[in-house]
This record gives C-alpha cells, sequence and structure tokens, in this order.
C-alpha cells in the first residue's frame, strides 16, 4: 500500500473525511450532505450528535456511529510513542504520538483491518501535541493552559533563580474525599519545597501536569487539569506546615507561596479543571545559614488518621527530590556557606536584562507588509473586547480603515464603547452570530448583498448586547462555549473560506481588557480556517494580558511566532499616531458636495455609506491622497487603461492635476454636453431626464460617461449607480443625495446617476421609481431633478442615435478627423514610454480597427511563438478565449489557475505574484488584471474580446474543436469547487452554454441558443451541442433550464420524443415556471405541426385513423398551455401570456385538421357535419367513432376553450400599453415564439376561429341579406367572430388598422345582430361586441347609416348585469364611455349618468388591481382607447389612432415624451378637437367639476404632471380599463 502523508485528522479535506465516512460504512446519501456542508477534519472533531440530527437529517444510529468512531480515531491516534523513545525525542517541540505498538492487541488488530482494507488515508494518521510556555514564575497574571498541551520538562536546579519543576498528575488522588487529598497535596508540596529550599533555588511543583511515571496513555508534561470542588482544600493544606516542622515555621511560610489555581481549557469539554501550582521563593535573607528538617505527613488507611515520618532532610537531584542520606549529610551542611553565597550572588541579578523592541517599526512592518503604506485594498477584520474610555479617544487610525467586519465582546459596545465612537463617523450594520446563518439555497452575492457587508461594516455583538431589546443577553464562558461558540465557528468559516480569500484581508486582534476565554477561541477559529498565524495581528496595551493570549497561542504557532506577530505594550495613542502616518490617505478627510446656492457643503462618511447603493463623486474626489502614494500609483494606472482597463477617477485626478497624460476626450463626450446643456433652456422640463450613451464593446463608451460626471462634479451632484441594487433602493439613497444639506427641497441642484450595463427595463423602473419620490415629496420641477446617463455596449449605436437624437449618443470604433489627430499624437508619446504590446487596446483605437485582423493576428502569433501546447498554462489561456469570445465582459479569478495547476491557494504573499510567477512570460501580455471592489479578490480576462477569438483560431486551428474545449473545461471540476469567485465563474459558464443573444441586449442578433451551442451545431455537430448541454445539465446539479434548452434544441431537429424527456424533466423540476410549462407545450406543438408536413408531403391520407396521433399531440399541446396559463396568472411578478396564443394557434389547426379529414370533406355537408360533430354532446358519426375514441369529450370542448382564451387576450391587451419592447427573461422561450404583434395575431386568430366553427361563412357572407338573418344565433357569432367582431380588442384593431374593407365588415356584423336589439335578449358578451362595433364603425365612417343610436346604446346596456361585480371590465368600461354626461343633459340626467360612471369605475378599478399584480410599472403604461372630443353622441369618441397621426413619425421615445411634457397636446388640431374640462386638485388628487353628489376624482395619466398645491385646473378626459384619466393637466391662471 502507498505510504499516506502524516497529518492529523485535524488536516483532513472535505474529500478525505468523505473517504473516512465511507471506511466506517455511513450512507453515501449522508456522506454527500456532510461534503455539501464543508465537513473538514476540523469541523469532525468538533461534530456532535445534536448536528448531525438537526442540521444534517440524520438518523439517530448514524449519527452515534459517526461519534463514536471519531471518538476511537482520536484516542487512537493521540496514544504515546513506544517505551524505549529517548529522552531528547520526549522533549522535542511537537510530539509524535502516533505509535500503534501500544495498544492492545486485539484493539491494533481491529483498527489495521480498517485502515488497511477501507481507508488508506487514515493508516499513518499522526496527531502532534504542542508545546507551552509555564507561568510566569512568582506572579499571578491572567494566564490559561489548554489541555493537552505540554510544559518544558521536570528540572534541577540550574541557576537557583529559574525555578527547577515538578509535575505531579493527582488523577486519582483528586477522587480523594478532603482530608486525603489535603494530606497527599501537603506532602508534594512539602517535600519539594524542603528539597529546594535546602539547595537554595526557586522551584514550582505543577499538580495536573502529567509525571512520566504516570500513565502510559500521555506524554511527560501534558497538561490534563484536575477538576476542583473546593479550592480551600488546597489552601488549607499549607497548615500543615506548623505540624510537618520542629522550627523555622515562619521561613517555611514565607518561602511556599499559596497554591495558585490556573484554569485549564479544552476545545472539547466545558468541565473546568485547574492546574495548581505552588512556587517556592527562597529569599537569602530567609534562609541564610539554615537547614530544614521535614515530618511529611501520610494518611495511614489502617489507622484511618494523618501520621508523620520521620524528620527527614531533603534535596533537589536533578530533577527529583532526594533525602539526604546519613553519609552525604556531613558534607551537604558543611557546604550551606557556598550554597548561600551562590544564591546572594544570584539574587543581585534576578531576571535577564530587559530587551528593547522598536514597537514602532514592529507595528509599521505588520501593517504594511514591508511597504510604504497600509494597502488601501485590502479588508480588515477587527477583533476586539471592552474599551477603556481614554483609549476611545484614539480610533482615528480605525476610521480610515477598510473594516470589514467586528467581531466585538463587549456587550456595552453601542452604549459607551468601540461601536458607539465608530459609528459616529461610519454606518455600522449591527449584527449577531445568528446573522451569519446561510441557508443551503443562497448564493454568498445573496448573502452578502443582504447583509450589506461590502458597505458597511458589519458589527457584531458576540457575546451579547445590552441596549438590545431582543433576546441577546451576555452569558458566562460555559454557556458561551455551549451555543455561541458553534456560530462563531460557522461564521469566521463562511468568511474565510467563502466570501475573502487569503491575502485579501487582515485579522487584527485589538486587546484593551483582560482576555476572557471566547476570545481565545475566536483565534482559535481564525487560526484553522486562515491555516496559519500570517495574517493575524494581535496589539496589546498590556503585558499582563498579554501573557494570557501568549500561553494560549504560542502552543499552536510558537512563543517566538507568536510575538513575532504580536505588538505589545504600546499606548493606543502612539499606535493612532503611528498608523495615521501608514495610510495612503490624510486622516479622515471630509468628502465636499456642490450645492443649490453655488456653495460646498460637507458630506460626512457616514452619510456617504447610509447611501450604499450609489458611488459619490464629490468636488474633492481623490484629494485625500497623498503625494507619495501618487508618486506609486500613477504609472501602473495610465498603463492599466492604456492596456484595456476601465478609467479610474484617480486617473482622472492625476490627470487633471498633470501627474499623467490628458485623456482623449471624445466627440461624444461633447455631444452629452450639449445635450446637458438643452435641458437647462428647454422650457417644458421633465423631472427625470434619461441621455443613453450607446458604444460598441471596447470603443470608451464607458471613459466618455465618466469623463462627464468628473467633468460635472462641481455643478451637478454625481453618482455611480452600483450594480446589483433594485430600483427603489437607487431611487431613495438618490433623493438623499439630492437633499444631503440642503434647506428647501425645492431648491436643489439636479443629481446626475451614471447607469452602467443595465437593461432598459431597470432603467425605466429606475425613472418610475424616482418619479414617484418626486411626487410624493411634493417638487416642483422647474428644472430636471435627475439625469440618468446611461452607458449601454450596442451592436450598432449609429443606429441608435438616428432614432432619438435628442436622448441618445454613441460612441463608434470609427474616429472623427479631430479624433484621429487627436489619438494619432497620443500615441506618438506612449509609445515613447511603452511597448505597443502593453498598450494594445489604445494601438487598435487608433487604428480605428480597421487593420485590426492583420495586426491581432500578428501580435498573437509573436506572443504564442514556441509555446508548448499541451502545458498547464496554455489549457488555462484556452479556456480564458473562450469564455472571453462568447461571454461578453467575462473572466476568472486568478485563484482558480492556481487550483487547475495545484499550486497552494494559501502563500505568504498576495495571489498576483504568485499567478505571475507561475504563469509563461509571454502570456502575461495578454491577459487584463482585474480586482473585485468588494471582495478584492484578483481576475483576469485577455485584453480584447477580437485577441481573445485570435488565440482560439491559432491553439485550436479549425472551427471544429470549440465544441471540445468546452466540453474540457466542464470536466474541470476543481474549477467548478473552487470557492472564491464561484459565483461569476458559474454565471458565465452558464452564459457559456445557456444565454441567447438578444439585439435588445446590445447583441448583433437575435439566436435560438447561446453563440457557443449555436457555432457548435452549425460548425461541429448536433451530438456535441447536446452532449455540452447534458454535462452542464449534470454539473448544475439538474438544472431545469438546461434540461429547456436541451428540448428546445431537440425540437429544432424535430426529435420529438427526446425533446418529450427533457421537457417532462424540466418542467418536474421546476413546475411553477411558466415558462418551461410553454417550452413543453411547444415540443408537443412543433410536433404536430411536423406531423401535419408530413402528412402533405408524403401524401397520406387524412382519414380519422390515420390523424389520430397528430389530433392526441395536439390535445397534449393545449393541455400544457393551459398549465402554463394557470401558472403564469399565479405568479406574482410577471404575466407571459405565450401559453394563451400558442394554445389558440395549436386550436385553430387542428379545426383545420378535423375539417380537413376524409371523414367530413368527401361529404356535400361537410362543414356542417363538421361543426355538428363540435358541438353537439352526443353526436359522434360513425366514421370516427373508435378512430378517436379518446379524444371525443376533448375535442367537444375544443369551441368553448379556444372562445374562453380568445377572451382572456382580448381583455388583457386592453389593459396596458403595447408599444413596449419586450426585454424577456433568460427562462423565457426563444425569439420565434414571442409574440410580436399581439394585437394582430388576435385578430388573425379570432377569425381563423369563426372561420372553421362558421359552417361555410365564406359562402354565406356572399348570401343575401335574408339568408343572413334567417340565419342561427351560433353561426352568426361565428361570422361576427370570423369579421373580427368576436371581441372588443379586435373590434377596436380595425380603427388602428384602418383598412377599407374594415367598414364594410363592421356594417355586415350589425347587420348579423336583430333589428332591435334593445328586445332581443344578449348574454352580454354579445352585447359588447354589438356595442363596440357600433363605435368603431361610427369612428371609421361618421355618415355610416347602421350605426346605432346613443340612446339606443344606453338602453341596451341595462341588460348588464344590476350587480356590477358580475360585469366584466368591457361591459364596465363601455358604461363609462356611453354614460358620460354631455352638456345638453339636464342636472338631474347628469347626476344619474355620474352615479352610473363612478359605479362602473369603482370595479374597474379593483379589476386593474387584481390584474396588475406586482408587474414592474414600466409593463403596465394604461392604455388609452378613446379621448373624450367636443361632438355629440358616439361623435364625441376619438379613438387615439386619430389623435396619434400627428406624432405618428416621431421615435416612439419622442413621442413619448412629447405627451407626457405636454407638448403634443399644444398643437391647434388636437384643441379643436378635444374638449377640456375643468376641476380642481387637492392634495395631489384631481377632480372633476361637475357632480354635485360625489367628488368625483380622475387618475392622471402622468403622475408628475399634477401640481402639488391646490390648485384649479382643465385637463382632456381619456378612457381606460382603469376608468377615465386626465391628460395634459393645466393650471388656470
Amino acid at each position: 500500500m502507498a505510504e499516506q502523508p502524516h497529518q492529523s485528522p485535524r488536516q483532513w479535506t472535505e474529500s478525505e473525511v468523505s473517504d473516512w465516512l465511507r471506511s466506517i460504512g455511513v450512507k453515501e446519501t449522508y456522506i454527500q450532505k456532510l461534503y455539501e456542508e464543508e465537513v473538514d477534519g476540523q469541523c469532525l472533531l468538533a461534530l456532535d450528535e445534536h448536528f448531525l440530527v438537526t442540521k444534517v437529517s440524520m438518523k439517530s444510529g448514524p449519527a452515534n456511529l459517526i461519534i463514536k468512531r471519531r471518538d476511537e480515531l482520536i484516542n487512537f491516534t493521540q496514544k504515546p510513542p513506544e517505551k524505549n523513545t529517548s529522552s531528547s525525542d520526549q522533549t522535542n517541540k511537537k510530539r509524535n504520538l502516533g505509535n500503534k505498538s501500544d495498544l492492545p492487541k486485539q484493539k491494533a488488530k481491529e483498527e489495521e483491518n480498517v485502515l488497511q482494507e477501507k481507508q488508506p488515508v487514515v493508516q499513518q494518521c499522526v496527531l502532534t501535541k504542542e508545546d507551552c510556555r509555564a507561568r510566569p514564575f512568582d506572579k499571578d497574571p491572567d494566564f490559561i493552559y489548554v489541555k493537552h498541551r505540554v510544559l518544558q520538562p521536570e528540572s534541577g536546579a540550574f541557576n537557583l533563580i529559574n525555578p527547577c519543576r515538578e509535575f505531579k498528575s493527582l488523577a486519582n488522588a483528586s477522587q480523594l474525599d478532603n482530608t486525603r487529598l489535603r494530606t497527599k497535596f501537603a506532602r508534594e508540596v512539602l517535600k519539594f519545597a524542603t528539597g529546594c529550599m535546602n539547595v537554595r533555588t526557586n522551584g514550582t511543583i505543577h499538580f495536573g501536569v502529567m509525571d512520566s511515571r504516570e500513565d502510559a496513555d500521555y506524554v511527560h508534561g501534558e497538561i490534563i487539569g484536575i477538576p476542583i470542588k473546593d479550592k480551600d482544600v488546597f489552601v488549607d493544606a499549607l497548615d500543615f506546615i506548623e505540624r510537618s516542622f520542629s522550627s523555622d515555621k515562619e521561613h517555611i511560610r514565607q518561602c511556599v507561596r499559596p497554591p495558585r489555581f490556573i484554569e485549564v481549557m479544552d476545545h472539547t469539554s466545558v468541565e473546568k479543571r485547574y492546574v495548581v501550582e505552588v512556587d517556592i521563593v527562597p529569599s537569602i535573607s530567609i534562609v541564610r545559614g539554615k537547614i530544614y528538617k521535614v515530618r511529611l505527613p501520610n494518611f495511614k488507611e489502617s489507622a484511618n488518621k494523618v501520621e508523620f515520618e520521620k524528620e527527614t532532610v531533603l534535596r533537589r537531584v536533578g530533577s527529583k527530590t532526594e533525602p539526604v542520606g546519613d553519609t552525604d549529610q556531613l558534607d551537604f551542611f558543611q557546604r550551606i556557606q557556598d550554597r548561600d553565597a551562590q544564591r546572594e550572588e544570584a539574587e543581585k541579578y534576578p531576571c535577564d536584562p530587559e530587551i528593547y523592541q522598536n514597537l514602532g517599526r514592529k507595528l509599521t512592518m505588520l501593517m504594511t507588509r514591508g511597504k510604504k503604506f497600509i494597502e488601501k485594498e485590502k479588508w480588515f477584520i477587527l477583533v476586539t473586547n471592552k474599551f477603556k474610555p481614554n483609549d476611545l479617544c484614539h480610533i482615528d487610525w480605525l476610521l480610515n480603515m477598510n473594516i470589514f467586519c467586528v467581531f466585538d465582546f463587549d456587550p456595552d459596545s453601542n452604549i459607551s464603547g468601540l461601536c458607539s465612537k465608530y459609528s459616529q463617523s461610519h454606518a455600522a450594520n449591527m449584527h449577531s452570530l445568528q446573522s451569519y446563518q446561510i441557508s443551503r439555497d443562497t448564493t454568498i452575492k445573496e448573502f452578502t448583498g443582504k447583509l450589506l457587508l461590502f458597505e458597511q461594516t458589519s458589527w457584531i455583538f458576540c457575546n451579547g448586547r445590552s441596549d438590545f431589546k431582543g433576546s441577546e443577553p451576555p452569558c458566562d464562558d460555559i454557556t458561551w462555549t455551549n451555543t455561541k461558540r458553534p456560530l462563531l465557528r460557522e461564521s469566521i468559516s463562511l468568511i474565510c473560506k467563502h466570501i475573502l480569500p487569503k491575502g485579501t484581508f487582515q485579522v487584527i486582534f485589538l486587546l484593551t481588557s483582560p482576555i476572557e476565554k471566547p476570545l481565545l477561541h475566536t483565534f482559535y477559529e481564525f487560526s484553522a480556517d486562515m491555516q496559519g498565524h500570517e495574517d493575524i495581528v494581535c496589539i496589546c496595551e498590556l503585558e499582563e494580558d498579554f501573557l494570557k493570549w501568549e500561553s494560549f497561542a504560542g502552543g499552536t504557532f510558537g512563543a517566538d511566532t507568536v510575538n513575532n506577530h504580536s505588538v505589545v505594550g504600546m499606548k493606543m495613542s502612539h499606535i493612532n499616531a503611528t498608523l495615521q502616518q501608514l495610510q495612503p490617505v490624510t486622516a479622515h478627510t471630509t468628502k465636499h458636495l456642490p450645492t443649490f446656492a453655488k456653495g460646498k457643503c460637507c458630506l460626512e462618511t457616514r452619510a456617504k455609506e447610509d447611501m450604499y447603493s450609489l458611488e459619490i463623486l464629490a468636488i474633492d474626489h481623490c484629494d485625500e491622497t497623498v503625494k507619495e502614494s501618487v508618486e506609486a500609483e500613477k504609472q501602473n494606472t495610465e498603463q492599466h487603461f492604456y492596456h484595456g482597463g476601465k478609467v479610474t477617477w484617480l486617473h482622472l485626478w492625476l490627470a487633471e492635476h498633470k501627474h499623467v497624460g490628458d485623456i482623449i476626450e471624445r466627440d461624444a463626450y461633447s455631444e452629452v454636453f450639449d445635450l446637458l446643456e438643452d435641458l437647462k433652456s428647454n422650457t417644458m422640463q421633465v423631472p427625470v431626464k434619461i441621455i443613453n450613451i450607446y458604444h460598441h464593446p471596447g470603443s470608451g463608451g464607458s471613459t466618455v460617461a465618466r469623463q462627464v460626471l468628473w467633468r460635472k462634479r462641481t455643478d451637478l451632484r454625481c453618482a455611480v449607480v452600483k450594480p446589483s441594487y433594485s430600483a427603489d433602493v437607487v431611487a431613495h439613497h438618490a433623493v438623499k443625495l439630492r437633499e444631503h444639506d440642503e434647506n428647501d427641497p425645492q431648491r436643489c441642484l439636479p443629481v446626475m446617476l451614471l447607469v452602467e450595463d443595465s437593461e432598459q427595463e431597470y432603467l425605466d423602473d429606475l425613472k418610475n421609481e424616482l418619479e414617484d419620490a418626486i411626487r410624493s415629496q411634493k417638487i416642483l420641477y422647474e428644472k430636471t431633478c435627475f439625469i440618468l446617463l446611461s452607458c449601454r455596449r450596442c451592436h450598432d449605436p449609429a443606429k441608435k442615435t438616428n432614432e432619438s437624437p435628442l436622448e441618445n449618443v454613441s460612441v463608434t470604433h470609427k474616429l472623427s478627423p479631430k479624433e484621429k489627430r487627436m489619438f494619432s499624437a497620443r500615441l506618438q508619446e506612449l509609445e515613447e514610454q511603452y511597448e505597443p504590446e502593453f498598450i494594445l487596446t489604445f494601438v487598435l483605437m487608433s487604428e480605428e480597427f480597421k487593420k485590426v485582423a492583420t495586426y491581432v493576428k500578428k501580435f498573437v502569433t509573436n506572443l504564442l511563438q514556441g509555446i508548448d501546447h499541451e502545458s498547464g498554462d496554455t489549457r488555462f489561456l484556452l479556456y480564458v478565449a473562450l469564455l472571453n469570445t462568447y461571454v461578453q465582459n467575462s473572466f476568472i479569478s486568478q485563484s482558480h489557475y492556481e487550483a487547475l495547476q495545484g499550486l497552494s491557494a494559501y502563500v505568504p504573499k498576495l495571489r498576483q505574484p504568485v499567478f505571475e510567477t507561475s504563469l509563461n512570460e509571454h502570456m502575461k501580455l495578454i491577459f487584463l488584471y482585474l480586482r473585485d471592489e468588494k471582495t478584492h479578490i484578483e481576475s483576469i480576462k485577455i485584453i480584447h474580446p477580437r485577441v481573445a477569438e485570435e488565440i482560439l483560431k491559432q491553439l485550436l486551428g479549425d472551427q471544429t474543436r470549440r465544441g471540445s474545449l468546452a466540453k474540457e473545461l466542464l470536466a474541470e471540476k476543481v474549477l467548478f469547487e473552487h470557492r472564491f469567485g464561484r459565483d461569476d465563474y458559474l454565471a458565465f459558464l452558464k452564459a457559456l452554454l445557456n444565454r441567447r443573444s438578444k439585439v435588445s441586449r446590445g447583441d448583433e442578433n437575435d439566436t435560438l441558443f447561446s453563440p457557443l451551442i449555436e457555432h457548435v451545431r452549425k460548425n461541429e455537430s448536433l451530438e456535441l451541442a447536446l452532449e455540452l448541454l447534458k454535462e452542464a445539465y449534470e454539473c448544475f446539479h439538474k438544472d431545469a433550464f438546461f434540461a429547456q434548452t436541451i428540448a428546445r434544441l431537440y425540437y429544432s431537429y424535430e426529435k420529438f420524443e427526446e425533446a418529450k424527456l427533457w421537457a417532462e424533466t424540466a418542467a418536474t423540476t421546476k413546475p411553477d415556471n411558466s415558462y418551461i410549462l410553454n417550452t413543453k407545450g411547444q415540443v408537443y406543438k412543433r410536433w404536430f405541426e411536423a406531423k401535419l408536413k408530413a402528412t402533405e408531403s408524403n401524401n397520406i391520407p387524412k382519414t380519422a385513423k390515420n390523424m389520430a396521433p397528430a389530433v392526441d399531440i395536439a390535445l397534449t399541446a393545449m393541455e400544457c398551455f393551459q398549465q402554463c396559463q394557470k401558472v403564469a396568472e399565479e405568479h406574482p411578478e410577471t404575466m407571459n401570456k405565450l401559453g394563451f396564443f400558442a394554445e389558440v394557434e395549436v386550436g385553430c389547426r387542428l379545426l383545420k385538421l378535423i375539417s380537413s379529414i376524409q371523414e367530413f370533406a368527401d361529404r356535400d355537408d361537410s362543414s356542417s357535419e363538421c361543426i355538428k360533430y363540435l358541438i353537439t354532446r352526443d353526436y359522434i358519426p360513425e366514421g370516427i367513432q373508435d378512430a378517436w375514441e379518446p379524444f371525443h369529450g376533448r375535442l367537444k370542448n375544443l369551441k368553448n376553450t379556444i372562445k374562453e382564451t380568445l377572451d382572456w387576450i382580448s381583455e388583457d391587451l386592453s389593459y396596458f400599453q403595447k408599444d413596449i419592447v419586450a426585454h424577456e427573461e433568460e427562462t423565457s422561450e426563444s425569439p420565434e415564439e414571442t409574440v410580436r404583434n399581439p394585437l394582430k395575431s388576435l385578430s388573425e386568430a379570432s377569425s381563423e376561429y369563426g372561420k372553421y366553427l362558421g359552417g361555410g361563412s365564406g359562402k354565406l357572407l356572399k348570401s343575401s341579406k335574408s339568408v343572413l338573418t334567417n340565419l342561427n344565433p351560433d353561426t352568426k357569432r361565428m361570422i361576427i367572430c370570423r369579421l373580427g367582431g368576436g371581441n372588443l380588442t379586435s373590434i377596436f384593431y380595425k380603427l388602428n388598422n384602418q383598412q377599407e374593407r374594415d367598414t364594410s365588415d363592421l356594417q355586415t356584423i350589425l347587420s348579423l345582430y336583430p333589428s332591435n336589439p334593445v328586445t332581443a335578449k344578449f348574454p352580454q358578451k354579445d352585447i359588447i361586441n354589438y356595442i363596440a362595433a357600433n363605435i368603431a364603425l361610427k369612428c371609421l365612417s361618421p355618415q355610416s347609416p347602421g350605426v346605432a343610436a346613443l340612446q339606443d346604446l344606453q338602453a341596451l346596456s341595462h341588460q348588464f348585469p344590476n350587480d356590477k361585480r358580475k360585469c366584466s371590465p368591457s361591459a364596465l368600461f363601455l358604461l363609462t364611455m356611453l354614460f358620460w354626461p354631455e352638456d345638453h343633459d339636464k342636472e338631474d340626467e347628469k347626476n344619474k349618468k355620474y352615479e352610473i360612471v363612478q359605479s362602473a369605475i369603482e370595479y374597474l378599478t379593483k379589476d386593474y388591481w387584481k390584474k396588475i399584480k406586482d408587474i414592474p410599472p414600466r409593463r403596465r403604461r394604461l392604455f388609452t382607447h378613446f379621448f373624450l372630443g367636443n361632438g355629440t353622441g358616439l361623435d364625441k369618441f376619438v379613438h387615439k389612432s386619430k389623435i396619434e397621426r400627428y406624432t405618428k413619425r416621431l421615435p416612439v421615445h419622442e413621442k413619448r415624451m412629447k405627451w407626457h411634457t405636454g407638448e403634443a397636446w399644444k398643437m391647434p388640431e388636437l384643441a379643436q378637437m378635444l374638449k377640456s374640462f375643468s376641476g380642481w386638485t387637492e392634495d395631489g388628487v384631481v377632480y372633476l367639476e361637475g357632480p354635485k353628489k360625489k367628488k368625483f376624482s380622475i387618475q392622471p395619466l402622468y403622475l408628475p404632471s399634477v401640481p402639488y398645491s391646490n390648485q384649479n385646473v382643465t385637463f382632456y378626459l381619456g378612457f381606460t380599463f382603469r376608468g377615465p384619466v386626465a391628460y395634459n393637466i393645466t393650471v388656470c391662471r
């Protein structure tokens, strides 16, 4: 068997723990759970049964087995070495206790079998025990011992001052009664004391420490401690002095110190144990010329009493105390004077001379790691206890540190301690240890975002918080160890193993008061998780406090290591002054912002941190940078930028102060400024203005945006919106920034927010939130309040600018003549400083990317020359190139490289030097180095996507190997499991395989699959594409979205059986995702379409039997879409309509198929026979009875099912605007399944439905009027449906469409209704359609004779249910229109009509709020169908299409802006056409003048248009499915 490394179980990894668990027969499911919980060796040693049962859901049996076998393992590995171990080995600093030769033979045999057969890792497991120092002699400091650590061996007299030592375990004696214990203790102390005093040496006898002659399971000097019930027993034992000595009893009392009780700390137990120590100090002034004889006490069991032995002279001989023999007594007595002289001489120089330490230099080196300044990119974790009031005045150095979190053991910290003082300058989030419990389904990014860990200091109260009203009281050591230590361990493990990589943070133990056990536990957990003391610094004011620390930590790392990483005895004021000199920014600088009155105001750090979603740009940003730091930073900053990195504020500051060259200002920079200037002169102000910067990737769009902010920071309040914060949080902080330190909210400077790489939806949500905030605060926006500067990549920026030149600016690779001159001049300057490969991105920009292919090819060829294609570096380079080619803005952490190469992730230096020293020299030029601003994780990407693609081409050769490379990448499990940067890596990997390109996101085109999968399936093979996705499905724990994509890929190639399997897999995993359920429906829909296509192409007879499989598939598809609809309606935040449209489409095709089968088509009355079958419950033609036996019930329900879905779509489309470009989520269906024109789709589907259920409606339409009049009602309805009159939305769509035949269609529709509709009994839907058709015809052809009068329609509407809850929204909508009062109405008549309208609005509003759910505001902009004009009767209704003709040619954004700002309403054509209403505003609510009984509030369509003061206003009126809305609200002057 191969020899295993010698390591203790404490050092095992999660995998090795899993191997051990398998070796003892634990079920694989439990092993996997423990692996997921990251149980490594250290965690294994701390496991208890409660954790296994509650956290891992383990049964008691296996839990008990694990604990028992774990304990056996510990005992086995703690056995001592063989008896013949040399004395030199025994005194080694680390003692090997792993030899199993001392085990009983049977036990050894069992262990050997287990180890050999099942677990090689455990075979030679070795556990070491650590040395520790003894308590300082004859001192009583706050000191502690740790169980199983080892003191230096027993010793004899050395220099008389350094104490000789003797160990006694008292393991058995401690169980005796008080009398026996007292006697035993007194005997050993007096024996040792007499021996020391007679030879004039100091000494200490230790009880609770193993002697070499005692238990063989322990080593000599091992601390075990003894349980003590009554300390007085030991103190009183010295009363034996009076009975044991015949003379000089007072001398003995003076030389023998009282017992000292040193607590023994045990990581695995809460039992209190102590080492009892007695110091002997024979001062020469007391013992001069004396020989001491002792009668040692002894408890005689036979007599059951204490007896005293004969008087004896004792002395120390080596490490033992022995009597002076009769033959030696004369010589011993004669040499008293020599011993006295030696003692007297020794006492003259009792201590080693004090060693002077340069504590200032030591503190400097520990905090800077040998650099000039403390690293400003490094995080600090502070562990502290109670601060003294004087020390709180000297914490300025802490205020400038990047403090990630504070582990505070002072319960009063927030009242009178460090937290209280720190919170005066910084925002601190108060947390408990429970706050750091993370659920299994929460990602690290979500967790850190929830706790704001990188935005505000996390203040963790580790032992209660006295000012907190919740249940968080302080507790004693034992209770803390039982209840809070496990939480502490989890918190520290989470931070060290998942959030902050090693090398990016430093732990500072700031000890300003006596040290308690919990602090020592904290050090233990940090040192274990950080695997060493390297990044831990201890700062302690008092040396006596430090001794306890040193005794604990020194045993683990050695006293030298602990002392080298500790600063002891330095006053806090000195620490403060020293460290402030080492900080790269001047001490606690206050920033400033511009004010409305052209002055400045202070921006305190705490105020800035409270607005954590914004990176606020102050007037004096970077001014705090010290001169020495500038010199160190400027070259790196400039080179990083021209190598392809983002421009930084420091770079802009350096350029402004002429420390580096100017940054070129592109033409777009001036264009943005022009748009900002236009805002000042624009009389029609909007509260929130959006300016979009669209840019080619790598063309400098982000640089332009940041240059604008930098330049405007003195005129506006500027900030960058940090990613991952919701629009409402950002809006709240933006309002706080605008009003910061201003007296009047009405008089504030605008705030300009830079929003980078966001979706349009987020931008619109942020705009809405800001507008709501302005409205809620009643801000009068005479000038724009907020400017959103959106910077987004785009494939065709120039097109965007042409579409809307007043809102959009483009930045492209193409340079203007002016820009060419600037780039050329700057390139010459840079080439004098840097080699071209170091400024590649700037070179490419200078060439306008025209010669990019040639230049990049040459560049990559030179760099890859002579590279080893099989090396690990090359493999890693290919992986990065693959990601950078196909995933925009992707990167990979340097620690992933280290993990892949098998390098140690924990090294004494920072990561970048490790990465660079390990990497091929040529490759360093290819990479751009990134550093996460939060976690400080260092990552890399290739300097430009073109370079990445060229690397793939040159290293892989042809186009057919990229799929294989991606498969190799997926197989790199070490990259998957690596913890730091994991969320980003997995997100990029998912995007590589599952993120489709979309024009709406700035991509070149829309794709059905990810660009990589598109490449593989087209250039390599479908099989490889499927293999890749299936491998990803497994790697991502059977991710449902990958199963969905696999299904889509299969059905794209008409592999429907496989697609069905994967779609069902996805739907089973995520049954509540409507998009996945839609995919399942799409599988059957495509399958159905393929069946129909095959039937046509293969000339298969369309018999019922032959078509049965197709019918079955179509019905299954409809059922899938119905389930999709159900889930979509239940989802609170989105409304996925795809399932509704798809069901109707499949249903109509199925109707077409049914009508075309031979059993119906061959009959003379084919259509009527088909319709009779579909609508008659019990009628089934003989020819199809058996063939379609499973489907009859569902087919007969087809008519109602399709009709209900059409009605739902119609009603849904009536609510909200249709000009919104859909930005589907990643889970939505591919572009070919998106409903691009829903109004047209509904109209066509309705017509198809009517066509196939109309019974030859095409022929009937050509019949005479009398024939049409005599048709049955169902047939008439189908003809109406075919003509586009089947629902309100389809009818009003004709007003948008306005084709010539629409008028004749509407006339035909109306002719199919009874000549006197009022007397006819219509269903509600028919009444709605009849009224809507009249209104539509009147709008299209005002002179048409077939239109009913308004009064007739009002009379007909009385047939709507009196209980308005039973009225559909369409009916309620029509009531608001029909009963709107006219000027000539009498007062009573008006009031009655207002009552009807207000009642309808009440129920419309209720239906509206049910409909919108939690859908974002941008997706629920009300759709106005009609405006109220100056006419009478039906002539007063003006359709929206007529209004929009006047702005039709404008782009969507400009058109919307003209309506919202009111600019469009000033057109004279509209003023003549529309009726102006009078009213007033009261507390932000618009009221209509006219109604007497009840105030009539009108919803303003555009909330910011409502004046905040109470004013008389005029407005136009529009009709929506929420009720009437007010447009163009104008204050009457």
